[in-house]
């Protein structure tokens, strides 16, 4: 049995897919790119900026299925030049505590939607 979880404070998906699937007490996120879920702007200038806009997409998702960054077990970033790597990792290592981080791929990809930079996905257990 699956629960669909969605949220206005994340931008709505862009193809058929939804925000994110709750399974028992486990949350499966899609891939969050940088999209200001108020104004429908994407955000791409600036690649710290992209990021903390991910994560802040992906925090309002955990949100609307009662988590936060504490409950997530894994994540995959897809980025689409690793020479950013070091400042997505350094915004993203802002969301979550060393001693319990998740589990983590960074895989370096050819295009993503909407020509983005990164794009982000979790998977949390409550």
């Amino acid at each position: 049995m699956k629960t669909i979880i969605t949220t206005e404070k994340a931008p709505a998906p862009i193809g058929p897919y939804n925000q994110a699937i709750l399974t028992g007490n486990t949350l499966y996120t899609s891939g969050q790119i940088a999209i200001n879920p108020q104004t429908g702007a994407l955000i791409t200038e600036d690649i710290e900026k992209e990021t903390t806009q991910v994560m802040n997409n992906l925090a309002a998702v955990l949100e609307a299925a009662n988590m936060t960054f504490e409950h997530v077990i894994k994540t995959s970033i897809f980025i689409t030049d690793m020479n950013d790597f070091n400042i997505i990792n350094s915004v993203y290592g802002k969301y979550f505590d060393d001693d319990s981080a998740p589990a983590r791929e960074t895989v370096q990809v050819a295009k993503l939607p909407k020509n983005v930079n990164m794009e982000i996905s979790v998977i949390a257990v409550k």
